[in-house]
């Protein structure tokens, strides 16, 4: 198995109801690619991280084996909601084990 983290902080120029938009489609989108790439084990967008946090939201994801995780990386699906987070979002960190 491996586990794929990754977490963001929202650009700071948007508002509040644009960063509950964001969350919401990014939410909607990676989830939905769960079902479209085989070896995924789980999916799960966090978009109400405790106020203790300190990034936004984030991606907690297992997949059957490293090549899986490199196909889901390269998937369309991925590849297309990965665009759009990259306009409302900035500090990506990555964490792969």
């Amino acid at each position: 198995m491996v586990n794929h983290i990754v977490l963001w902080n929202w650009k700071a120029e948007l508002s509040d109801q644009e960063k509950k938009e964001a969350a919401e489609r990014i939410k909607r989108e990676l989830e939905g690619v769960k079902e479209q790439v085989s070896g995924v084990v789980s999916l799960q967008v966090v978009t109400s991280p405790l106020a203790s946090s300190n990034k936004d939201i984030g991606l907690i994801s297992v997949f059957e084996s490293a090549e899986d995780l490199q196909n889901y990386q390269v998937h369309p699906a991925h590849v297309a909601v990965g665009k759009y987070i990259g306009t409302v979002t900035e500090g990506r960190v990555c964490l792969d084990y």
